[in-house]
């Protein structure tokens, strides 16, 4: 049997228990929780993978029934119990979220087994109490409002309990109109309506607010642009590199306070989580210009962690406990002692072998930590999905080693969140996983489990699949950005912000074979895809149409890259051909645009086009 999370004991026993046509879902009288929505999600499940449809009603437990009870005497919080026995199914939860729980894991067996089910007893509880995810929904996608119920409809099916939507510009602030004007952004209708729905799955929608650092639109504005600590902000054209690494608030002046405290206010009014994440991440320009003679009185950790304090003593003050990214803090972990007790520190890594110091340094000195792993999206078409496993195993076990209060695992959209969202759902059950249940999974194992139970792919090979992308995309979308920006926009980049693709500084000849490689082990990679498709659930095979226009993105930005290596070694391109070019990247646009407007709103979807038609026009002007 393939659960995942892992339960802590599964046993089998003797006998089946079958579901048939008058089975009943009992819903224990007494309990107090939303039984009916836990009630409707077995329902679901039940119908879908036997065809049987199972009425449901809240009284007293009857034989043949399947009982869901609550059992807080006999049960801690999060933690369930399931017994399957030929005379009837019981589940029973330490709480709402427990029996909750206890469902997710039966609907995993029910999708297995069909409506005969063997009899077996488990225990299961988390090692890790708090387990998140984080989405990127500003720097590129705004996704639906029913794209992101469906999220939390899988969040829930894995027993992740936290859900952030990170926002520096895409929520529709009451009085902030130069902020949004230009952009297609979250409601408060939608906040509330989502708050609602996760709440009734046992999620909490906490906010994340961009509030110190990577405030690009807010100071980039004619009302706000000078808090900005960098002079005139507002005179640059856009650029992706430019949004990531500029744009700290000037601290030092007296009206940035009392803006970014009214944005928290308004905000965070819409959520009913007690917690709240000021983010308060890579603040490259603290202290650089407007603000550099206090940096020089004071020091810029002064600077940082005063701002941060006085963020975190005003939401204190309005009942929220405050999360914020650990970044700066962890080259001085005593300032933590600074902070309202319990204030969470994010302690965030994405290497695959992610160093453990961060995580110690913070530990040693006293502070309340979730780890943050990341699903390796950010820049890429494809997740990084084996580069993932390796992270979040690797942080998920830090968490463990030093008590973590929680796993955030995180999805960013850097450079515009080009990559499909349906790619990041690997790494989303990576950290669920393990998070829940310390137990190592080894690679290959537990992307069998995924292809199985979120694709219904009885071969067992859907993920790895997936996984085998990334290797074979020579001139990525990062690539591709820093080279127009350096060329078209003429930014000046650090040597760590450079363009990494080795084919760009390989000769025509071995540029031309590096393609021809990754196009033809591409072209197996799609058809093993689609082979696999009719293994799958129906409702699942639309991972295929994504996949299929992702990997032609890799395919062609391959091929626009060896054109610029041409360029570079002096060898002319065939025009025919990069005319031809042209208009297949054209096509495959229109159909990545109809894909990204399927799921979500414009967002950075023009900033987007306007690489894509600057590549497009170049090649055509060979």
């Amino acid at each position: 049997m393939k659960l995942l999370p892992k339960p802590k004991k599964y046993e089998k026993k003797q006998g089946f228990y079958e579901i048939s046509w008058n089975t009943i879902l009992t819903i224990d009288r007494n309990m107090q929780e939303n039984g009916t929505t836990y009630a409707a999600v077995l329902q679901k499940a039940i119908q879908v993978y036997t065809g049987i449809t199972c009425a449901f009603l809240k009284g007293t437990k009857r034989a043949g029934d399947i009982f869901l009870t609550v059992e807080s005497e006999n049960y801690s919080p999060q933690e369930y119990h399931i017994e399957i026995t030929p005379e009837g199914l019981t589940i029973a939860g330490g709480d709402g979220a427990a029996v909750l729980y206890g469902v997710q894991t039966l609907c995993q067996i029910v999708m297995q087994c069909g409506s005969v089910l063997a009899c077996a007893e488990i225990d299961d509880a988390p090692d890790i109490l708090n387990r998140g995810y984080f989405l990127d929904e500003t720097r590129g996608r705004v996704l639906s409002l029913p794209y992101l119920k469906g999220i939390a409809d899988r969040l829930s099916r894995y027993k992740i309990n936290e859900f952030q939507l990170y926002v520096e510009h895409t929520y529709l602030f009451r009085d902030l109109t130069e902020l949004w004007r230009d952009e297609t952004p979250l409601t408060a209708e939608d906040i509330l309506e989502l708050d609602a729905y996760c709440r009734s799955l046992h999620i909490a929608l906490v906010p994340a607010l961009a509030s110190f650092g990577h405030l690009y639109k807010l100071l980039s504005t004619r009302s706000y642009g000078d808090l900005c600590e960098r002079s005139h902000p507002w005179d640059a054209d856009f650029s992706f590199n430019d949004r990531m690494a500029q744009h700290t608030i000037d601290t030092t002046d007296e009206r940035a306070l009392p803006l970014i405290k009214s944005m928290l206010a308004e905000y965070g009014a819409l959520f009913t989580s007690e917690k709240f994440n000021i983010c308060a991440d890579e603040t490259f320009d603290l202290g650089c210009e407007k603000s550099r003679g206090t940096a020089e009185r004071i020091g810029k950790d002064q600077m940082y962690i005063g701002h941060v304090k006085e963020l975190c003593d005003f939401l204190h003050g309005c009942g929220k406990r405050v999360q914020f990214f650990g970044d700066i803090i962890c080259r001085r972990p005593e300032l933590i002692a600074r902070l309202p007790q319990g204030t969470i520190c994010l302690t965030w890594g994405y290497a695959p072998n992610q160093s453990v110091d961060a995580c110690h340094a913070m530990a040693q000195a006293g502070a309340v930590q979730y780890l943050c792993p990341g699903v390796g999206g950010w820049n890429q078409w494809m997740n990084l999905i084996k580069d993932s496993y390796s992270n979040i195993l690797k942080m998920c076990g830090y968490a463990h080693q030093y008590r973590a209060e929680g796993i955030l695992n995180t999805d960013w959209g850097d450079f515009g969140h080009v990559n499909h969202p349906a790619f990041s759902v690997p790494g989303m059950i990576y950290g669920a996983a393990f998070s829940w249940n310390q137990e190592e999974i080894a690679f290959d194992e537990i992307n069998r489990q995924i292809s199985l139970l979120e694709y219904g792919d009885t071969t067992g090979t859907t993920v790895d699949i997936l996984a085998k992308v990334p290797e074979h995309s020579l001139f990525g979308w990062r690539d591709a950005v820093v080279y127009y920006e350096k060329t078209a926009k003429k930014r000046v980049f650090k040597a760590e912000e450079e363009e990494t693709s080795s084919l760009l500084s390989a000769d025509a000849a071995t540029a031309d074979r590096m393609v021809e490689q990754a196009d033809k082990a591409l072209r197996e990679i799609v058809i093993q895809l689609k082979q696999t498709t009719v293994f799958m659930d129906t409702q699942a095979r639309a991972i295929a149409g994504v996949f299929d226009v992702t990997t032609e993105a890799v395919r062609i930005w391959n091929e626009v890259g060896a054109v610029i290596a041409r360029e570079k070694q002096g060898a002319m391109p065939d025009p025919e051909q990069i005319y031809a070019l042209a208009g297949r990247l054209e096509r495959w646009f229109m159909a990545f645009k109809a894909q990204w407007r399927s799921i979500g709103r414009e967002g950075d979807l023009h900033h987007i086009a306007e690489i894509v038609f600057w590549y497009a026009d170049r090649l055509r002007c060979k």
